[in-house]
């Protein structure tokens, strides 16, 4: 599917692509560095930044998570104060349109944010796993070794206690997914998904989801800086 929103007009409806469904087996993860050039995937004409208006979409998604602390705590935490670009992930895929993308992406805005002193400490990245019986804290922290410590632009990994705690925040998000359940009916991990990136701005609203054909660092990079240019909501928008 493409996207449908039609970035040269300002005024343009904002119903994003949900990209592709992606499968993503249980065999060792492809690096960042062998994901498929960002360059390569289909041409997305990246607005210049306050040329147009990002709405306010729904609420983000909230629940309990844990970080490499494992310490409970709120998911809205990260997702209010700052720009957030969150992505769900799993850290054994193998998908070469998937969850690898998605972390090449995030390391060339992070690249680009963290080279604009506009942006630094303004935008922060998130990655939450799909399956919490495999991805726990420790290995989340290890899939993002390297880039779990940079105050300029933080990137938390996370997850879950149980996909019984996951499937909530996934419903809240309107992420698509398919669950793997076991002999008693419970649920056990997710096995297929579809590529989507949420953009929460810092009252935690979600202003974007990208799919595939979106999913560039133009792209994001210039909608951070257009929910950056906004006037802070007053009273009345915070409900």
């Amino acid at each position: 599917m493409t996207d449908v929103r039609d970035r040269s007009n300002p005024a343009g409806p904002i119903v994003s692509a949900i990209g592709l469904v992606l499968a993503c087996m249980a065999t060792p993860a492809i690096a960042a560095s062998d994901a498929p050039p960002i360059a390569s995937r289909a041409q997305y004409v990246a607005n210049a930044p306050g040329s147009y208006t990002l709405n306010r979409i729904q609420r983000a998604g909230d629940g309990w998570v844990l970080d490499g602390s494992w310490l409970p705590k709120r998911l809205s935490g990260y997702l209010r104060g700052q720009v957030t670009l969150l992505s769900f992930v799993y850290t054994y895929c193998t998908d070469a349109d998937g969850c690898p993308i998605a972390f090449r992406t995030f390391t060339e805005v992070r690249q680009r944010v963290a080279a604009d002193p506009a942006l630094r400490g303004r935008v922060r990245l998130v990655s939450l796993s799909f399956d919490p019986t495999h991805d726990t804290p420790s290995a989340m922290q290890d899939y993002g070794a390297g880039y779990t410590n940079d105050d300029a632009v933080p990137w938390h990994f996370l997850t879950t206690f149980s996909m019984r705690t996951l499937a909530p925040i996934l419903a809240a998000f309107g992420q698509d997914v398919e669950v793997e359940t076991d002999a008693q009916g419970r649920p056990t991990r997710a096995i297929t998904h579809l590529l989507k990136v949420f953009l929460v701005d810092g009252e935690g609203m979600v202003r974007e989801i990208y799919g595939l054909p979106s999913l560039t660092p133009d792209v994001l990079v210039n909608d951070v800086m257009t929910l950056l240019m906004e006037v802070p909501p007053g009273p009345a928008a915070r409900r």
